[in-house]
């Protein structure tokens, strides 16, 4: 049994030993290139500043610095490590939910028009862009078939930069609550959040986009599975049915659609883990941001610390990579890929901003309403756009899957409404 899975692994990791004399997509041109070795990597990169600057807060602490510390670097180490509690004078209380009894209802039907219009075009655009950046060539012509772009950490780099521009000009022009997180906890969730960006994006080079995107739709599935191995939760009956039908539902799709053209199961299955590295960090991340949240930050707050961190991470992990440079070069030879990488940055920033100012309007269920709807439209405008073929008793599957979601909002609002305690909704500060 062993020997087995370590198979698996190994065909996983190194996808051309598995291939079966059929050429996978965009093969490796070395072991260095291989996703495993550059996952390490990159960890290795993340590691080089997680390390130390852990040792560092601990070593504050034993010398119980925010008593004894004096001098210009106090206030720094003071908002870094110990962070600063708020008084209650300096509470700033966040802006609350505008209800529809406070405005005309054309009002309240346009703003929910402009929320999901807005969300609905920058996170299309984003997933079109991103299947486009990941899965073609840059440069074709009638003699060379180009380069593609290959650096998956490059791009999440170029999504947090903008981001956090976004959030910090957010900060500055809007009033916030006193900040009181100590800096060093927003770096455990960007870390998960880098690597599952990475996970996503370098997933595509394996698995379809719409493989993708009913991966993430099917996530409530091993966060029921953990919440009752770990947490002994227990789940009201509409949940179990719920996670039936999508289990049922990814399954027709993944068994009706076939391989995509140029893949191999090796491949498909590296895809995969991807894929669940990407379920397994968003989850960790989501979880993270709703402890934090205890702090009383806002969401603009949370969104300009988590990308600080981000930022730190892999630009650190590219200057040590020597890979900074040649993403660079990459932009200047092909000024396409620098529109597309610009405009995916613009995209996720934005949505994030639109996720925010929707929740704030109108609550979680309608923007989870959204968002689902967002999710099957992708799907449809890849296989347009990309020539994915589905079934009929593919397409069926993605419909039972998008249903029981829906479904799963419905109970929930029900349950709400009865004054019983519904399932947390998950955090939605990062998406992207």
């Amino acid at each position: 049994m062993d020997v087995r899975w370590w198979a698996v692994v190994v065909l996983a990791a190194f996808p051309s030993l598995g291939a079966g004399g059929e050429t996978p997509e965009a093969p490796p041109e070395s072991w260095t290139q291989l996703w495993f070795f550059r996952f390490l990597v990159n960890a290795a990169g993340y590691a080089s500043f997680m390390v130390p600057g852990y040792l560092l807060v601990q070593y504050f602490r034993r010398k119980n610095y925010l008593e004894t510390g004096r001098g210009l670097c106090f206030p720094l180490v003071k908002a870094c490590v110990f962070g600063n509690e708020p008084k209650a004078s300096d509470e700033v209380p966040l802006a609350p939910r505008t209800e529809a009894a406070e405005t005309t209802p054309m009002w309240q039907a346009l703003k929910l028009l402009f929320c999901a219009t807005g969300l609905q075009v920058s996170y299309l655009t984003w997933g079109v862009l991103q299947e486009r950046v990941m899965t073609r060539s840059y440069g074709a012509t009638a003699t060379s078939p180009g380069e593609r772009f290959t650096d998956s950490q490059f791009l999440v780099l170029m999504n947090r930069v903008l981001a956090l521009i976004v959030a910090g000009l957010s900060c500055v022009l809007c009033k916030q609550p006193r900040h009181g997180a100590p800096m060093y906890r927003y770096s455990f969730a960007s870390l998960s959040n880098v690597l599952s960006s990475w996970c996503q994006y370098e997933a595509l080079k394996f698995v379809s986009f719409p493989t993708q995107v009913l991966a993430k739709a099917s996530k409530v599935i091993p966060v029921m599975l953990m919440g009752k191995l770990v947490s002994r939760r227990s789940y009201e009956h509409w949940e179990y049915l719920t996670a039936t039908l999508i289990s049922i539902g990814v399954s027709m799709f993944l068994l009706s659609s076939g391989p995509e053209p140029r893949s191999s199961p090796a491949t498909t299955l590296s895809g995969l883990i991807l894929l669940a590295g990407y379920i397994a960090f968003d989850s960790f991340t989501s979880n993270w941001q709703d402890a934090l949240f205890a702090y009383k930050m806002s969401s603009v707050q949370m969104m300009f610390g988590v990308n600080f961190f981000s930022c730190l991470f892999t630009v650190g992990s590219l200057l040590e990579q020597g890979a900074l440079l040649e993403g660079t070069r990459f932009m200047g030879r092909h000024s396409e890929f620098a529109a597309h990488a610009l405009l995916l940055s613009i995209c996720s920033a934005c949505g994030q901003l639109f996720i925010f100012y929707t929740i704030g309007q109108f609550g979680a269920a309608v923007f989870t309403i959204i968002m689902t709807l967002r999710q099957a439209f992708a799907i449809l405008l890849s296989c347009l756009l990309y020539g994915h073929t589905v079934t009929v008793v593919g397409g069926l599957g993605v419909a039972v899957v998008f249903a029981a979601l829906l479904l799963r909002v419905y109970a929930r609002g029900r349950l709400k409404q009865r004054g019983k305690k519904a399932v947390p909704v998950e955090s939605p500060v990062q998406k992207v």
